[in-house]
């Protein structure tokens, strides 16, 4: 099996659908941060402004306040890729400045002030398709022509639009956006359909970790959606995802490692 990395996920948020407020000091993000790497986090994705359904957008301002002094510190403490969820070109830029090394932008890469900084820089690009924006993205979302096949186009397009302004094809990372305008049918249908979006030749990150479309069907609390959302992201792994995005490092290390030993011959185990 491939190797797959395991992103860490970091809210300084607020107002985070799942850890808002939860490290919303730098001393405690620094900690939660420092905690993922010793669980096995490959890549710590940081960010200032919640894209929850409904959430507002923040001020340029405010975002920087809350991730920039937590990158220059991380990047002073680890060694594994420090990436800025943003999608605002300033703070992104800023962050690149500091230490980050991937620009995760929900937007897809949508403004062209960040596809002038994406073709300005060799950062990770992480392009994810959403359909609206947080504030109403979830308000009935339709895909009449199909959900894969929107995204599809969506992201054909999106790439050459990337390449057309310089950018190498070696930065791309495609992200489907589980939950961000999608109905839990639609979100089946990505886990199910990810070797189609591979088919396009870039890696495939795939985030499932405890959204809506997993309460909606196990009728569960947010707060208990870790085995679901470890389920999901083994179907993701097993259809070729190449980093998954989570808030629980340890429990997908886990999984990652037993995956893998299912893999080999058993006689290959025995010690």
């Amino acid at each position: 099996m491939q190797k797959t990395s395991i992103m860490g996920i970091l809210n300084v948020t607020p107002d985070s659908f799942f850890d808002g407020g939860q490290h919303d000091s730098l001393a405690n993000a620094l900690q939660f941060a420092l905690e993922m790497v010793d669980q096995g986090a490959d890549i710590i994705d940081i960010g200032g402004e919640s894209t929850r359904p409904g959430a507002v957008k923040v001020s340029i301002e405010e975002e920087k306040r809350r991730v920039l002094p937590l990158i220059q510190a991380l990047s002073d403490r680890i060694t594994v890729p420090l990436s800025i969820d943003t999608r605002n070109a300033e703070t992104a830029r800023e962050a690149l400045d500091l230490g980050a090394s991937y620009i995760n932008d929900v937007s897809g890469f949508s403004d062209p002030a960040m596809q002038e900084l994406a073709a300005s820089t060799d950062a990770k690009l992480v392009v994810m398709h959403m359909q609206k924006d947080p504030t109403n993205m979830q308000n009935n979302p339709l895909y009449p022509e199909g959900v894969i096949d929107h995204i599809i186009q969506w992201m054909e397009i999106r790439v050459e639009e990337l390449l057309s302004r310089g950018v190498n094809k070696d930065q791309i990372i495609l992200d489907p956006g589980i939950g961000f305008g999608k109905t839990v049918a639609h979100n089946l249908e990505i886990l199910h359909n990810l070797h189609r979006f591979k088919d396009l030749g870039f890696p495939i990150l795939v985030g499932a970790s405890r959204k809506s479309f997993l309460r909606n069907l196990l009728q569960k609390p947010t707060e208990d959606l870790l085995s679901g959302t470890v389920v999901a992201h083994t179907l993701a792994v097993q259809n070729a995802a190449n980093i998954i995005r989570v808030h629980d490092v340890s429990a997908h290390r886990d999984m990652l490692i037993l995956l893998n030993a299912l893999e080999k011959d058993p006689l290959d185990l025995l010690v």
